[in-house]
């Protein structure tokens, strides 16, 4: 038989943990950051598995499962898992939904569009960049001066996955009050991680780099972070094969561009690479999700980020 005060407390242990939420997250890089917020409190569920395009999914039992009982969707935006809508909306009706590209501070990008990119500066000094976050929230109907669509792959700047930790945090704060001071210590945490990170990652890219192109056109936010510019992708998106006129356009491009580094995939096909005719050219490849060295976690986002800065400077003829 139990003492009184020992079944008081673990009667409060359970009353706890029991309202943590139940918390489902689209992405790899969206369950990491979500996993840092929780910490010990509870685990977040994953729909895309490892290695799956975000672009096109069809979900699992589990998955669906998942989905059904959270209390808490996270996901980047409708223009990332277009074909989640439709599954949230009938399995999670009664759930939170929390679009990451809305989140406050978020800063957002349009998409580029054609083969090749105009060159145009990125490295915007930080009072720049922290205005455009400013104008980004501020303005959601034009997505903070964005007249296009916007690029849905926002988690590449490391100062976005800082604002979705507070977001997050403030959720699951309203959400489960008695744990609110938790939720935005483990934020404040991965905010000093993040930006002791950005600064490593700043410190090994080389200031003036050489031209390079990307597998497809997913990096435009840490380039943006971080003062570089693609001279053009060779796949519009990760779902689709480039078309023979967009290689040729390409191929036409790159000794005028002065491209130097070519960066594959995962999931590249090489013979595509060799089509562009560019031998001897330095190349490394980047993943995006990080979920190719990384197990889905709290530390998967911070080590994708850095993964890529590291592929970059090694690239780019910098010191990673």
């Amino acid at each position: 038989m139990l003492r009184p005060a020992l079944a008081a407390i673990l009667l409060t242990t359970t009353a706890v943990m029991a309202e943590v939420p139940r918390v489902t997250t689209d992405i790899a890089p969206v369950h990491s950051i979500v996993a840092q917020v929780m910490g010990d409190l509870g685990e977040p569920a994953l729909l895309v598995r490892p290695g799956a395009s975000p672009h096109g999914y069809s979900l699992r039992p589990s998955e669906a499962r998942a989905l059904d009982q959270a209390e808490l969707v996270v996901m980047v935006g409708e223009s990332l898992t277009p074909w989640l809508m439709q599954s949230v909306e009938t399995l999670a009706g009664d759930a939170h939904v929390m679009h990451l590209l809305d989140a406050p501070g978020t800063t957002l990008l349009e998409q580029r569009s054609g083969a090749t990119f105009d060159r145009h500066d990125h490295a915007h000094d930080d009072e720049e960049h922290d205005d455009h976050s400013a104008e980004a929230h501020d303005d959601h109907d034009d997505h903070g001066g964005a007249h296009g669509p916007i690029d849905s792959h926002a988690w590449l700047d490391p100062r976005n996955g800082a604002a979705w930790l507070d977001a997050i945090a403030a959720q699951l704060s309203e959400l489960d009050p008695d744990n609110a001071a938790t939720y935005r210590a483990n934020a404040q945490s991965g905010k000093d991680r993040l930006a002791a990170l950005e600064s490593e990652i700043s410190a090994s890219i080389p200031q003036d780099s050489p031209g390079f192109v990307v597998f497809h056109d997913a990096y435009q936010y840490f380039e943006a972070r971080f003062g570089l510019s693609a001279a053009g992708s060779i796949s519009l998106s990760d779902a689709t094969t480039p078309s023979a006129g967009r290689i040729s356009d390409l191929r036409d491009k790159i000794g005028d561009l002065n491209v130097t580094c070519v960066f594959t995939e995962p999931q590249f096909d090489a013979d595509i690479i060799a089509a562009l005719g560019v031998d001897g050219l330095a190349t490394a490849s980047l993943d995006p999700m990080g979920t190719l060295e990384n197990a889905p976690g709290p530390d998967l986002y911070p080590q994708t980020l850095r993964a890529m800065g590291a592929a970059f400077a090694k690239c780019l003829g910098g010191r990673g």
